[in-house]
């Protein structure tokens, strides 16, 4: 049985402002990345990956620099992950990936994005148990036996692999993200991947109204335009 797989990226921002704000995200996610490993991204697999994601969106080498040298000096803040869960409009399920020096003014931020448009802050644990927390590997192919009998070989637990338009699409547990990225890029060397991520994907959808589409949009603009949110996972399908 197939999953349904919906590709959720952002087109590449436009103007100044969200250039900026994209940036500011990256240069953070890189810092945090780098500091908690080595920032030497031959030697921090997930820096390397997240190096390879910011020049994807376009961020600047400079900025991608910046951030990996800021890493390597002494000082310098001291970010943590946060994770809020919640209900958004039309009751769609919400999980909110943030990076804070401030859990105070965080919480307070994302809590307002709640409230101001009818929605609910959950607990923890309120809402994560409805989406799976996945690997996301997607590439050009049609073999499944042979990516399948790769991955068997490389002993890692895949979750299922879809394959439509010539494309294959891999799942597998979150923590063995760079196990399976290796293994695929041992067995197709040069491969090129168009969609790689960590990511929590939904059990089941929850279709959107029309009356409460112009709530959800200005939910998902306010969690976006706070600079702590770092990511936004939703069930919510849009009404067509």
């Amino acid at each position: 049985m197939g999953r349904s797989f919906e590709n959720r990226k952002h087109s590449i921002m436009k103007t100044a402002g969200q250039k900026s704000k994209l940036y500011a995200k990256y240069g953070k996610q890189l810092y945090v990345v780098a500091r908690n490993g080595v920032p030497d991204p031959e030697g921090n697999p997930a820096l390397r990956n997240l190096i390879e994601k910011a020049k994807r969106e376009q961020v600047p080498s400079h900025v991608i620099e910046k951030a990996i040298e800021k890493a390597s000096g002494t000082g310098g803040e001291d970010y943590t992950s946060a994770r809020y869960e919640g209900y958004g409009p039309g009751a769609c399920s919400v999980i909110v990936d943030c990076l804070t020096d401030n859990n105070n003014r965080t919480i307070t931020e994302v809590r307002n994005c709640f409230t101001k448009t009818g929605s609910k802050l959950g607990s923890t644990g309120s809402v994560a148990h409805l989406f799976d927390h996945l690997a996301v590997l997607s590439f050009k192919g049609d073999n499944e036996d042979e990516v399948l009998e790769a991955m068997l070989n490389a002993d890692i637990n895949v979750d299922e692999i879809e394959s439509a338009d010539g494309k294959l699409t891999l799942f597998a547990p979150a923590d063995e993200f760079f196990k399976a990225k290796t293994a695929l890029l041992e067995a197709y060397p040069g491969m090129e991947f168009e969609v790689q991520e960590i990511t929590f994907l939904p059990q089941a959808n929850v279709e959107i109204s029309a009356e409460d589409l112009p709530m959800f949009e200005k939910f998902l603009n306010m969690l976006h335009d706070c600079d702590d949110v770092q990511d936004v996972y939703h069930n919510a399908t849009l009404p067509s």
